[in-house]
């Protein structure tokens, strides 16, 4: 049997309000992603999305389905 997680990821809110948009730094992506690894996490699919805040500014982010084996102790 299978669990399923989705995780929206984005970066704070202060390169957005300084730069005007933010983008995801991918050393700090790519950690969030092998911090999932360890817990038996695997990414299905991933799709970007730039999501708007305070009106005029702007944030990269990316929405994250993830699965792994369900544990028979849960």
């Amino acid at each position: 049997m299978k669990e399923y997680k989705v995780v929206i990821y984005q970066e704070g809110m202060l390169g957005s309000l300084i730069l005007g948009q933010s983008k995801v730094d991918p050393v700090r992506f790519s950690e969030f992603l092998n911090s999932n690894a360890v817990d038996g996490w695997r990414v299905i699919t991933m799709e970007k999305d730039i999501r708007r805040m305070l009106l005029f500014f702007k944030r990269e982010a990316f929405l994250v389905l993830m699965e792994r084996d369900k544990s028979d102790s849960g």
